[in-house]
């Protein structure tokens, strides 16, 4: 099925099929909905204006622990622009061999097309990012101007790194030369320009988030904080996707 993209705002790849699929209910997560990473929330905001307006931006790595609120910005950022003409296309890790035939089809497209996946890293035996490697850049064909690709992953160095990678590093006249299984795995990372580091937040602002799912809490919320924290405990994680999760099980237990 052909997509309109004049009417759709975002599709995802769908592997057995091999085309895309269009959403027809985007997650309506806002970018004033999103606590305790402003930093990052600015960055992104900034980049992404830029490629709207035509003007350089970079590719952007969003690297961190779980449940801080990566692919909830960037899914801020499509609700936020979309009326730009900002588009969002999700593909998976697993399906990014398609990604040469993926950019084809959409290179021409008067929108701007962010390609998101979640989940960004691979194993040592994985070879399907030297596909997207050329995509970004190192491929004759110069990169399209109407798409940046935006990844989410839990490790800054989407490839796995052994101690055994460095023995072949060695300094030549006061330079560190890094050994070349060093060099490929640092080499995909070095495609994203922007590269955004999130943090679980300390109990405070944990708290925060928790009071921005409860603003019109009625009980006391000492209570409502004691419980969200106990709750944090329980998952060993102070999270946004936690406060969210607490959110989920404590509403309507209000007084």
């Amino acid at each position: 099925m052909q997509i309109d993209w004049n009417s759709t705002v975002a599709a995802v790849w769908r592997q057995h099929r091999a085309r895309l699929h269009p959403v027809t209910s985007v997650d309506p997560v806002r970018l004033d909905g999103l606590i305790g990473i402003d930093r990052q929330k600015h960055d992104l905001v900034v980049n992404t204006e830029r490629f709207l307006s035509g003007r350089p931006a970079n590719n952007a790595l969003l690297w961190g622990a779980r449940g801080t609120g990566k692919s909830s910005l960037i899914k801020a950022i499509l609700n936020e622009y979309h009326s730009r003409g900002l588009r969002l296309i999700e593909i998976y890790r697993d399906d990014l061999r398609h990604m040469p035939e993926l950019v084809d089809d959409i290179r021409e497209l008067p929108q701007r097309f962010i390609v998101y996946t979640d989940d960004f890293s691979f194993e040592a035996s994985e070879n399907s990012y030297v596909a997207l490697k050329t995509i970004l850049e190192g491929s004759i064909e110069r990169p399209p101007e109407n798409i940046l690709l935006y990844a989410t992953s839990n490790r800054r160095h989407l490839l796995p790194e052994y101690q055994s990678d460095n023995e072949g590093a060695e300094l030549v006249e006061g330079e560190l030369h890094y050994s070349d299984a060093v060099e490929e795995k640092l080499s995909l990372s070095d495609r994203f320009g922007l590269w955004l580091s999130f943090y679980q937040p300390d109990l405070r602002g944990y708290l925060a988030i928790v009071d921005s799912y409860f603003p019109q809490y009625p009980g006391d919320r000492k209570v409502l904080h004691e419980a969200a924290r106990l709750f944090a405990m329980s998952r060993a994680s102070r999270s946004g996707r936690t406060a969210r999760q607490f959110y989920n099980a404590w509403s309507g237990q209000e007084g």
